[in-house]
Formats: structure tokens, C-alpha cells, sequence
């Protein structure tokens, strides 16, 4: 048993370098992560070898300041973890190095850690971090979470959109894919759209603040039922996201495809005449990194017509509207009574609410990370690799990025 549970963990899959102390996956001593939004925000989207500079510049002067902000040394620490995959392949080889070298200067076990098990464990660890606190006031809730519950998790990012059923066994977890999209990820079409409508860079947050102001019923996105396709013989598509196991052993009701939806946006900006707008505000909100100050959700109301943040507002709602459809569908016939929601799209204020109510009305649990779990972070990395510190499942020395890692079977 680890004397304190001390776990330095390192995140660097994508563009935030981030890294944490976590004890006992439950208790967070430091979170510090170097966001790279001002880096890519000129390009609409993450550029990879700007990505893995960027990493190099941040790792070092990252892990220092988790390490201080927990008020620790390496020689405190238990084991070093980090993520292996999915992602891009060049950032994550910047932390799989990194801790790598930690762990060998140190004589430290490294746990390797697969991204889409953090984002699952991002929630794990609020839950417990939440109710170690409320047991300190109080006695614990009935009914209250417990890590011997299996769960349906929802982990909806930028480059994921995947359905998982958890189930804690002997200390671990063992996760069985139910469900994915085909082709974009639901944060990606948040990206794109914002992006098409001349919105920031990441689009979520913009999005998400701008529907507020529009009609969600303006305009009738539809999701058609989802087949397979003769053609593939049951094998997934090419995409971005983690291979899986063969879309034929998937029910195609829980699964995910957005691409549809962001060309039904182009298609309206174009037949409604909207794109001399949308060039408009990209103007006005570009700004330099370096000249601050950055463009505000008031900059970009002053520039959007009441079409287009109808447009915006529909085009959420019907993106939060299938996502809630189908993941409730997968609780339902799998019989799960605790739903996880997790990822960067988890921020999301409407999402959120539809999901929580819909919940309470079905008499399930429910759970999201907080905001600054929701995001890429090291914490969830740390939480994730505790039950693999308990059962010594340690990385290899030939250790590399897997950058198409799959989860669970």
C-alpha cells in the first residue's frame, strides 16, 4: 500500500500541458494547466506541430508549479503517471518523455493512463472530493454515489463522443464501448460552426453563450436514424476519434453522427444570406494574441443578427437534444441507473439542465465534473491511475503515444 497515495500526474494529448497532484484519487493538492487557446484561436482549430511546441515550452515550468502548489518534492511522490492515448501523436510523446525521465531519475513507478478513462474518472473524483466534504459537516447522503455502482458514461468532447458502460470489479474498472459517432465529434461541430459563423476559437463557450439570445425552435435540425453502410462490412469509418470495436456490434440507436447537422448550417447560412455577417464579425473579433484586450460575448452580440443567434440556438439545442435522446435510450436497455457526463462539451449550461432534468424525471442519478474538470486536466489523469497503483499495473520502459488508443472492448 503507497504511504500517502501521492500521484504526479501529466496530461499533453492535445493543446492544454497540464499536471497535478492527486492523493488517493480523491483529494486534489494542485491542478496547473497552460492552455494554448491564444496559440491556435488564429487558426480556428488546434495546429499539431504548434501543439508540441507549445508542449515543450510548458511541460517543465507545469510540473514545477504542481509540484510547489502541493508543497511536495518527487521524493514524496508515490508513482508518475501520464497520458499515453488517445491524441496527437507529437504531444503526447512531449509528456510520455517528460514522465518517463521523472520516473526513471526518481526510481518512481509510471502508470500509463488512456485519455477517455480520465475524462470518466474527472467525475469519479468530484463525486468523492464532494462528499468527503459534506461527510466532514455531515453523515453521509443515502443514495449517494458510490464507486460500487456501475454507470453509463457520456464522454462528449472536442474529439470524442463516445458511450461507455463502467463497471467497478476487484479494485479496477472495466469499461464496454455501447456507443460513438461515425464521423465528427460533438465538440468538433461546435467548432466548425463557430467557426463558419465567424465565432472564436473554442467554439463551445461561444455557442453556448450565444444561444441564450436566440429562439431554439427557429430552425428544424432533424437527426435521421442512423445505418450502417453495405460497403464497410461492418467496420467504422475513418475518423479522427479512437478505433473501436466494429460498428456491427454496436446497436445503431447509440450511435452519433454530427457532420449532417454542420453541412444543415452551412446550407441555411447560405440560403439565408448570412455569410457576409459572418465575415463581418470574424473581422471584428479577430484579435492578435499578443493585443489584448480579447473579444467579449458583447462584442459578438453587437454583430449578430437575430436569424443567426436563432440559428445558434437551434443548432445547441438540437446537438444537446441527441445527445440526450440516445444516451437515456442506451441507460434504459441497459438498465443503468447512474449516468456520467464528462468532457469538454459537459460545460455546457444547456446540456447540463436538459440532461438534470430529464434524470429527475427517470429517477436516475446523475453527475458532471466541474468546469476545470471538464476541460483536459492532469487531475483526472491522477484519479484514474490510482486503482492501477493499487494493483501494481505499471507501464513498460518502451512506453510510446498510442495516438488511436481505444477503451475497454
Amino acid at each position: 500500500m503507497p504511504s500517502r497515495g501521492l500521484i504526479l500526474a501529466i496530461e499533453s494529448s492535445c493543446d492544454e500541458t497540464a499536471a497535478a497532484v492527486v492523493q488517493r484519487g480523491s483529494h486534489t493538492l494542485s491542478s496547473v494547466v497552460a492552455s494554448q487557446i491564444a496559440t491556435h484561436a488564429r487558426y480556428g482549430g488546434v495546429v499539431p506541430e504548434l501543439a508540441s511546441r507549445e508542449h515543450l515550452r510548458a511541460i517543465v515550468p507545469v510540473v514545477r508549479a504542481a509540484l510547489a502548489q502541493a508543497d511536495i518534492t518527487l521524493t514524496g511522490l508515490d508513482a508518475i503517471a501520464v497520458t499515453s492515448g488517445p491524441g496527437l501523436a507529437g504531444a503526447l510523446l512531449v509528456g510520455i518523455t517528460y514522465a518517463k525521465a521523472l520516473a526513471f531519475a526518481t526510481g518512481l513507478p509510471l502508470i500509463a493512463v488512456n485519455h477517455l478513462e480520465g475524462h470518466i474518472h474527472a467525475v469519479l473524483l468530484n463525486e468523492r472530493e464532494v462528499e468527503s466534504a459534506k461527510s466532514q459537516v455531515s453523515e453521509a447522503r443515502p443514495g449517494a454515489p458510490s464507486d460500487d455502482d456501475p454507470a453509463l458514461a457520456l464522454v462528449v468532447s472536442g474529439g470524442h463522443t463516445h458511450l461507455y458502460l463502467a463497471r467497478p470489479a476487484a479494485g479496477t474498472w472495466h469499461y464496454t464501448l455501447v456507443g460513438r459517432t461515425l464521423d465528427d465529434a460533438a465538440g468538433e461541430a461546435y467548432d466548425k460552426v463557430a467557426k463558419l459563423l465567424g465565432l472564436g476559437y473554442p467554439g463551445g463557450p461561444w455557442i453556448d453563450a450565444l444561444a441564450q439570445y436566440g429562439n431554439p425552435h427557429a430552425v428544424p435540425f432533424a437527426f435521421s436514424q442512423i445505418k450502417t453502410k453495405l460497403h464497410l462490412a461492418g467496420r467504422a469509418p475513418r475518423t479522427k476519434a479512437a478505433k473501436t470495436a466494429p460498428i456491427a456490434n454496436l446497436d445503431p440507436h447509440f450511435l452519433f453522427s454530427f457532420s449532417g447537422i454542420k453541412t444543415a448550417v452551412l446550407r441555411y447560412v447560405e440560403l439565408h444570406n448570412l455569410r457576409p455577417e459572418a465575415e463581418t464579425r470574424r473581422e471584428a473579433l479577430m484579435t492578435r494574441p499578443d493585443a489584448p484586450p480579447r473579444p467579449t460575448i458583447e462584442d459578438a452580440l453587437a454583430t449578430c443578427s437575430q436569424p443567426t443567434l436563432d440559428l445558434i440556438a437551434s443548432f445547441q439545442h438540437a446537438v444537446a437534444g441527441d445527445l440526450m435522446k440516445k444516451t437515456f435510450a442506451a441507460a434504459e436497455s441497459l438498465g443503468a441507473r447512474r449516468i456520467l457526463v464528462t468532457g469538454g462539451v459537459a460545460a455546457n449550461r444547456e446540456l447540463r439542465a436538459r440532461f438534470s432534468a430529464e434524470a429527475a424525471r427517470r429517477g436516475l442519478g446523475i453527475s458532471f465534473p466541474t468546469l476545470a474538470l471538464s476541460t483536459d486536466n492532469a487531475a483526472m489523469i491522477a484519479a484514474a491511475a490510482w486503482p492501477r497503483l493499487l494493483t501494481g499495473e505499471f507501464a513498460q520502459p518502451d512506453l510510446s503515444a498510442d495516438p488511436s488508443m481505444a477503451l475497454g472492448c
